[in-house]
């Protein structure tokens, strides 16, 4: 993955992607496509998510809207910083040097990840406290606490990638500069460190946390029918099965955590292979790299279609844009018709 797309002998693009090349043109196409389709999905789903959580006040009800909240403007500048690598991949011109453009990259994609993984850690703490201390719940879990949480989780990301200007590559997010792919190596230790520091213990954590919340919750539902049962069968009646309260809200956050760590492991796999030698491969790099990146919009899908809040707030937020475009018609109209009219009286 280059930026300047070294050439080879006959004066054609080096493409990771060969099928993407065309005569007609001088630059990876697919590439291109795929980097650019990805920006415009994650930029629009992201902003919807944040519009539908300020035009719905009710999904501020739980604490972990905090925590979606910050997941939603993270991925929202993962969709923004793929505008590097796409004006890249067009030759367009870079004032900064390309080993500091791509270093940059490399590093602000990668802090912008260990804030999403970070923050579905907290999340299933956060539902962990909930079900296991629900007494105490709103006083251990306060608002303060909250945003003191997500700025140790914004500066927690930062430095632990910080590292990367010296020690070795964080990740491929900025392969598709010729900089990254061909200088910039990874380091066996500091995948260690990061592996130790981040991807460890945030795995550790919602392993540990969702299994719990599930037994958890299957211990409740069990002994919520043992009762019903009772009391139905002393009243004669046949008691309903009743699930859990909170299982499924924690069902939704648990579809958004798997398939955030289902993306993403591909992409570490090739990491921690090719930090090791073991493995190398500049078109998994590629793959790898931009189908965890697709998670950024996966979570605007995931949330919209489990979360009903979120769509009457979405359903809300698209009526009042509707309504906006109606009045802004009408206005429309009435100044055409009164423009009419007064052209009309001038020639009375």
């Amino acid at each position: 993955m280059n930026s300047s797309l070294v050439g080879n002998q006959s004066g054609r693009p080096f493409c990771l992607l060969a099928i993407s090349y065309l005569e007609t043109i001088n630059f990876c196409l697919l590439e291109v496509v795929i980097i650019v389709f990805l920006m415009v999905l994650i930029i629009s789903g992201n902003i919807i998510v944040i519009f539908v959580f300020h035009c719905a006040p009710l999904l501020n009800h739980h604490t972990t809207s905090y925590f979606i909240q910050t997941m939603a403007y993270a991925d929202l500048l993962v969709g923004v910083s793929c505008l590097v690598p796409s004006l890249s991949l067009l030759h367009y011109p870079i004032v900064l040097s390309e080993s500091l453009v791509c270093q940059i990259f490399g590093y602000v994609v990668s802090v912008l990840k260990s804030v999403s993984m970070a923050s579905l850690a907290c999340i299933s703490i956060d539902r962990y406290i909930a079900i296991t201390k629900p007494l105490t719940y709103n006083t251990l879990v306060t608002p303060w606490r909250l945003r003191t949480c997500i700025l140790v989780i914004w500066l927690y990301s930062c430095l632990v990638f910080l590292p990367s200007f010296h020690w070795g590559k964080p990740g491929y997010h900025g392969d598709v500069f010729q900089w990254c792919a061909n200088s910039w190596n990874t380091d066996p230790y500091f995948t260690l460190f990061i592996v130790v520091m981040l991807y460890a213990p945030a795995a550790f954590i919602v392993c540990f946390t969702y299994f719990n919340i599930f037994r958890i919750c299957q211990q409740h539902t069990k002994e919520i029918n043992e009762r019903r049962v009772r009391f139905s069968s002393q009243d004669g009646e046949a008691g309903e099965a009743q699930p859990c309260p909170d299982k499924r809200y924690a069902m939704v956050l648990f579809r958004i955590t798997s398939v955030f760590y289902i993306l993403w492991l591909p992409y570490i796999i090739y990491f921690l292979l090719e930090s090791s030698n073991v493995y190398s491969n500049r078109v998994a790099s590629f793959l790898t790299t931009w189908l965890a990146i697709s998670n950024s919009f996966c979570n605007c899908v995931i949330y919209s279609l489990s979360n009903s809040v979120f769509q009457k707030g979405l359903k809300r937020l698209s009526g009042a844009i509707c309504a906006s475009c109606a009045r802004q018609r009408v206005a429309k109209d009435s100044s055409a018709s009164r423009s009419k009219r007064s052209s009309n009286g001038c020639h009375v």
